[in-house]
């Protein structure tokens, strides 16, 4: 027994080193890109704030043309969208396919150049939108020159997170490469096909808003979606220190999301001048999507059961299961909102708005934020400053989101039910609205005080203020038993 035991300290001591070694080679990259993430979330925090203002004080900043509702909610995507969600998720690919792979990250110094290409190519998009070079195309707004920072980058992260995977030393490849590695594949395809046939040697007619939609529905499904459930698989069993449920029923769900997503897209045109079969054939793909959303929800829950008490220690696990109920719940959303009979309703109203933000925020920034408060006290060995700051975050943003996504819901369905009755005159629904959007500032403002603390306790981390962390649990108390 007693040789059993030292055995085992041996072996912790052997694994807690290696991951120490992991951490340390991947530690600057990594934490770059997530340094200019939490930057550009403030950045479009603010521009939001803008935006989502003048839509019901459309006198607020009138002086200012770079500020117009137009180039201020365009800006305010771009910076989002490619600076904070994607270059978040770029930094949870490579710190977990390092750590599940259990190797060290080869030729580090490169990743700097893509960060920083990356970046170039964000501030391009943010600020050329601004000065009025943005394009008409949903989710491909940022002028052309953008484009070669963006593939560029791009392409060293995936080609770097394809080498980790090849140099791994653990040979059962865990669900969430599986999703990583899908990622880093469709995502490139997805930016270069749609850039080739909108700017590049464009296509001509109904087939431009065709591909724009195929794009922009993808980068929700098979960019942020595999990164943020693949790391909520990572981090549920991990932070309660059990295995997930069913390894064969997340496969399952891996495969019917590549199967089924890039289908759905399309449902944005019902109603549109598109063939009839292309609109049939996404809402076939949007209600089989219900396949790999209950695969993900049956196995996140029987994962956690039995163990929810611990959403009381965790940050992290405060997030990630905030936002992996998020993802059921906008899933089944979007598979009705693919309903003819649906659609007619919720289209072009502020339903629309409150699908986006509740599968883009409540679902994948608040599983980043998860990652976050995971990841960056091992990368830096140090321990969050403050709990209240911690706290903070985590209820404004959980209560500001729910506002958000309840008061666009109720008020955008009833926007479109007022809007299909030819006897509602149409300044009477405008009028309606106003409570709503009003509503909606205030929920925005509540989301940027909690991404103010957020880049305050990050900041202060990455800065060396807090304490020397030590093995196992670092902020609030949790479960003995924990990896560090």
């Amino acid at each position: 027994m007693a040789a059993t035991a030292e055995l085992s300290q041996y072996d912790r001591a052997k694994s807690a080193a290696e991951r120490a070694a992991i951490d340390a080679s991947c530690r600057g990259p990594v934490l770059f890109f997530a340094s200019a993430a939490v930057l550009w979330l403030l950045v479009g925090s603010l521009l939001a704030l803008v935006a989502s203002v003048k839509l019901h004080s459309p006198y607020f900043l009138t002086g200012t043309a770079e500020l117009t509702f137009g180039r201020a909610r365009m800006a305010h995507l771009q910076a989002v969208a490619l600076g904070w969600a994607t270059l978040a998720s770029m930094a949870a690919c490579l710190w977990q396919m390092c750590r599940l792979s259990r190797a060290e990250l080869p030729y580090p110094k490169l990743l700097y150049l893509a960060g920083a290409l990356w970046n170039v190519g964000v501030c391009i998009a943010v600020f050329g939108v601004l000065l009025g070079a943005g394009q008409s195309v949903e989710w491909l707004d940022a002028p052309p020159a953008a484009a070669p920072f963006f593939v560029t980058g791009l392409g060293i992260v995936s080609a770097w997170v394809v080498a980790v995977f090849r140099r791994r030393r653990e040979a059962h490849v865990y669900v969430t490469q599986w999703y990583i590695f899908g990622a880093v594949f469709w995502f490139p395809w997805l930016y270069l096909v749609a850039q080739f046939v909108i700017f590049w040697m464009p296509v001509t007619g109904v087939v431009q808003p065709i591909v724009n939609w195929w794009f922009g529905h993808n980068v929700l499904g098979l960019w942020f979606t595999p990164i943020a459930v693949g790391t909520a698989y990572y981090l549920i069993p991990k932070i309660i220190g059990r295995p997930v449920h069913s390894y064969y029923l997340s496969i399952i769900g891996f495969w019917s999301l590549a199967l089924f997503y890039a289908w759905a897209g399309m449902h944005h045109l019902i109603g549109g001048p598109i063939p009839a079969w292309l609109a049939t054939a996404s809402t076939v793909g949007s209600m089989m999507m219900i396949i790999p959303v209950l695969a993900v929800a049956i196995n996140h829950h029987m994962t956690m059961l039995g163990h929810f008490h611990r959403l009381r220690y965790s940050p992290a696990l405060r997030f990630t299961v905030f936002g992996a109920i998020s993802y059921t719940l906008v899933s089944f959303q979007g598979s009705l909102m693919s309903l003819k009979w649906y659609s007619e309703t919720a289209h072009f109203t502020h339903y629309i708005v409150a699908h986006a933000h509740f599968g883009a925020y409540a679902f994948v920034t608040m599983i980043l934020f998860g990652l976050f408060y995971y990841m960056v006290p091992r990368l830096t060995g140090r321990e969050w400053v403050s709990s209240r700051l911690i706290r903070v975050h985590f209820w404004c943003t959980s209560i500001g989101i729910t506002a958000y996504v309840v008061g666009l819901s109720v008020g955008g369905w009833w926007q479109g039910v007022m809007m299909n009755n030819p006897d509602v005159p149409f300044a009477r629904i405008v009028l309606y609205t106003q409570p709503h959007l009003l509503g909606r500032s205030l929920a925005g403002a509540l989301l940027t005080v909690g991404h103010l603390a957020f880049a305050v306790s990050f900041a202060a981390n990455v800065g060396g203020w807090g304490q020397r962390r030590s093995s196992g649990p670092t902020l609030f108390a949790q479960p003995a038993g924990q990896k560090a």
